[in-house]
């Protein structure tokens, strides 16, 4: 068996180990049928950053694709991303699973072109429209928590912070922006609907998400 205890892999889900993701692979693992040395990110004895070892993200100024952005969407003060709000894909579902504040939900942001399943922990759920606000989270959080699976969701807008500045955000424009700690890096585009001057610093809600992907912005 493997000495080291609790590790975990990257999440990214490569297939490299013969499993069709991390979860199963620990699954595997747990059950005796892999072991940590099957994963290609395994380092024995190497222990894993605590999350409140990391302090903060470098960016620069533009996505994985070269394209600038006019800012990054960081949390709100003491919180531990960005806000998220989704809609599931069958709003019903926040009433038939009886979610709650502070439960987690999985889904994939499916209308945006996301290929990422996200992990949220929901803020404040609208049994009526069936809104979630949220939290990203990511699944090392959760691990240990029952998730409520909606399998896909909208993705309907962020709320947080702006940051790094290279235009400052306008209400009733549509500009774009990057999330912070965002695992593809990719520019997302939504409209400014909300703009607050905070002591800590411009708090903005965006709306009628996208995500920019092609060569023209």
């Amino acid at each position: 068996m493997c000495p080291v205890k609790h590790w975990l892999p990257p999440g990214k889900n490569c297939g490299l180990c013969g499993a069709e993701s991390c979860k199963n692979f620990l699954r595997l693992v747990n059950s005796r049928k892999k072991t940590y040395q099957d994963c290609p990110y395994f380092q024995k004895g190497k222990k894993k950053a605590k999350a409140e070892e990391i302090k903060e993200a470098l960016y620069s100024p533009c996505d994985i694709l070269g394209h600038p952005y006019d800012f990054i969407l960081n949390p709100l003060p003491g919180e531990c991303s960005a806000r998220k709000i989704v809609l599931p894909f069958r709003s019903d579902l926040v009433e038939k699973m009886n979610i709650i504040k502070g439960d987690y939900v999985l889904g994939r942001p499916m209308g945006a072109g996301c290929p990422i399943p996200h992990v949220l922990k929901v803020i404040k759920a609208e049994p009526v429209t069936g809104l979630l606000y949220t939290w990203v989270v990511g699944p090392q959080y959760s691990r240990e928590q029952e998730v409520k699976d909606v399998i896909a969701y909208h993705m309907i807008g962020f709320e947080g912070l702006a940051t790094a500045l290279q235009k400052e955000p306008a209400f009733g424009c549509r500009m774009t922006f990057l999330p912070g700690f965002c695992m593809m890096n990719l520019n997302h585009t939504g409209l400014i609907n909300m703009v607050l001057k905070k002591e800590e610093g411009l708090h903005v809600r965006i709306e009628d998400i996208r995500i920019l992907a092609g060569k023209d912005n």
